[in-house]
């Protein structure tokens, strides 16, 4: 249930969903910036750093 919750997080706000996942360190940062960029690729980042055990 958890994991299907980050993953909806991660598809609707990425950063948070990195955030929460990783802290606040280079994961964060690429997100922020894949974000800005370009939305989809930061969507994809952030559901492979929540997929991440």
């Amino acid at each position: 249930m958890i994991e299907f919750l980050m993953i909806l997080l991660a598809i609707f706000l990425p950063p948070v969903a990195v955030a929460i996942k990783s802290g606040l360190g280079k994961d964060l940062l690429i997100n922020i910036i894949l974000c800005l960029l370009f939305y989809i690729p930061g969507i994809v980042h952030a559901i492979i750093v929540v997929m991440r055990k």
